[in-house]
């Protein structure tokens, strides 16, 4: 058993470059769907930590000396090797690991981290070699023959995660399978020779140290039984509740996630089963990541509380979906609800005047607060880039206002949206204040308030900014390469509070 040869034919690929604008939007209705799609770990995380190997088998077949090996629970490796104690027999002392894709699903991309070598050498009609094959044994994607010059190995043995050991698998080897092999190859009957063999005694051996595989679920998961106060109260106050009953056939039950008005207001994981649906990030593509091929229960019953104090009073559009840990999507309840939370009293006017804010307060104070990027009172930003206001504090004849508080309140532009304070810096000796806004801040307006004395009912100096926010789009096509005739996907994120 060996490779069909060690040239590595490498294929020309044409990206397909496109401007996102407004036809996004039509462009997504125009798809009926679209699978979601999840990584899993093997074995590390990209980030080092210790993963478990789930979805991959080994064999082997042949000398006593043949090893298919799993530490990746003691930060090791998969291993598939054949030793350097006794001689080999041509295409019948074999080692391999596979990877499974479960079924239903497809493997959209994959990188490995492995390194190797076939250090044993060669004898007649005979040579040490190890190769990467998907999705089927013949489907070679890389190889080392000691014979055909590959006496050194491949990737660094000392450094699992670094650079040298990194392959992303071709397009045209992912499939059902990804497996990799260490083996005697040559004329059969012939045999390798013993003896010889790298410092941990492997006359070829391939250690898969880390695998990133995407997995694409086309199936989504369903939902019935819904019930609760959420789903058929007239009016709602404080917390109220959704049950359900709900299951997936794939990656497993996720989350629920609560949508207010088109803003997603709350997300709640519904069954982390002891720590195994849990997303461990570390991806650039945006998409959950998991180190189980079924991280999340197929089935759950549950009950989920909503706090509905952070809406204004009155009607809204609710939607609450159930997701799968692909990010397939599910409907389990879309109405409009009426908020109805009590309207606190409003504190009585204190009897005597609080002490005053800041050295120097003043009720004839000047406020100043401008982006540190424009002299505008108007920015317009890119959806995720903070931003910076500075803005000072004085008194008549420019004399400083320091320690004084600053309060800032936030109202976002969309329809209902709630007033809400946020951080309320302190002037420093020379009166200058300065606030970092975060890159997940919404189109709002933003509000600067003194008041000449702690507790004073109204301010004495005010000032306003505004930010627009325009929302960030990632987009991404499947395939990159195709022929006339065949189709091209576009699939995309509209990204936004």
């Amino acid at each position: 058993m060996r490779p069909p040869g060690s040239d590595m034919e490498t294929m020309g690929r044409r990206i397909l470059k496109a401007t996102c604008v407004a036809g996004l939007a039509s462009l997504a209705l125009a798809q009926a769907a679209w699978a979601g799609e999840y990584h899993v770990y093997s074995c590390r995380t990209p980030s080092g930590e210790v993963a478990p190997a789930e979805g991959w088998g080994g064999s082997k077949t042949g000398a006593y000396d043949n090893y298919a090996e799993d530490t990746c629970s003691t930060g090791g490796a998969l291993i598939a090797a054949l030793g350097d104690l006794t001689t080999h027999v041509t295409n019948t002392d074999v080692a391999n690991w596979t990877f499974s894709v479960p079924a239903g699903d497809l493997m959209k991309g994959a990188t490995l981290w492995r390194a190797g070598d076939a250090d044993g050498g060669d004898a007649f009609n005979a040579t040490y070699e190890f190769w990467l094959a998907g999705p089927t044994e013949t489907g070679v994607f890389e190889s080392c023959i000691y014979q055909a010059g590959c006496t050194a190995g491949v990737g660094n043995i000392g450094q699992p995660l670094s650079e040298t050991n990194r392959m992303v698998v071709p397009g045209a080897n992912l499939g059902s399978h990804l497996s990799f092999y260490a083996s005697c190859g040559g004329n059969s009957s012939f045999e390798c020779p013993s003896g010889h063999g790298d410092p941990n005694g492997y006359a070829a051996v391939v250690y898969l140290y880390a695998a990133d595989i995407t997995l694409e679920q086309a199936a989504g998961p369903t939902a019935s039984n819904v019930s609760g106060e959420l789903a058929s109260a007239p009016a709602v106050s404080g917390t109220s509740d959704v049950a359900f009953d709900a299951s997936d056939p794939g990656a497993g039950v996720w989350e629920a996630v609560f949508s207010v008005d088109g803003q997603v207001a709350q997300s709640t994981v519904l069954n982390e089963d002891g720590g195994r649906c849990k997303n461990v990030g570390q991806t650039s593509d945006g998409l959950p990541a998991f180190l189980y091929l079924q991280p999340c229960p197929p089935t759950v019953s549950v009950d989920v509380p909503f706090d509905t104090t952070g809406l204004s009073n009155g009607a809204h559009h609710l939607v609450v979906s159930v997701v799968d840990a692909a990010g397939n999507a599910a409907p389990v309840l879309d109405r409009e609800i009426d908020v109805a939370n009590p309207v606190p009293a409003v504190p009585a006017t204190p009897a005597s005047p609080g002490p005053p804010n800041g050295t120097n307060a003043s009720t004839k104070a000047t406020l100043t607060a401008r982006w540190a990027s424009t002299t505008k009172t108007h920015l317009t930003r890119g959806w995720g880039k903070e931003e910076t206001i500075t803005g000072r504090l004085t008194a008549p004849g420019g004399v400083p206002i320091g320690g004084a508080l600053v309060e800032i309140s936030e109202t976002p532009k969309y329809t209902g949206a709630k007033t809400t304070a946020i951080a309320s810096p302190r002037t420093g000796a020379n009166g200058s204040f300065s606030v970092r806004l975060n890159g997940g801040m919404s189109s709002s307006t933003l509000r600067f308030a003194y008041r000449a004395r702690i507790g004073d009912a109204l301010p004495v100096a005010t000032r306003t900014l505004t930010l627009s926010v325009r929302a960030g789009v990632s987009l991404s096509v499947d395939p990159r390469t195709t022929s006339v005739g065949r189709s091209i996907y576009f699939k995309g994120v509209l990204h936004g509070t």
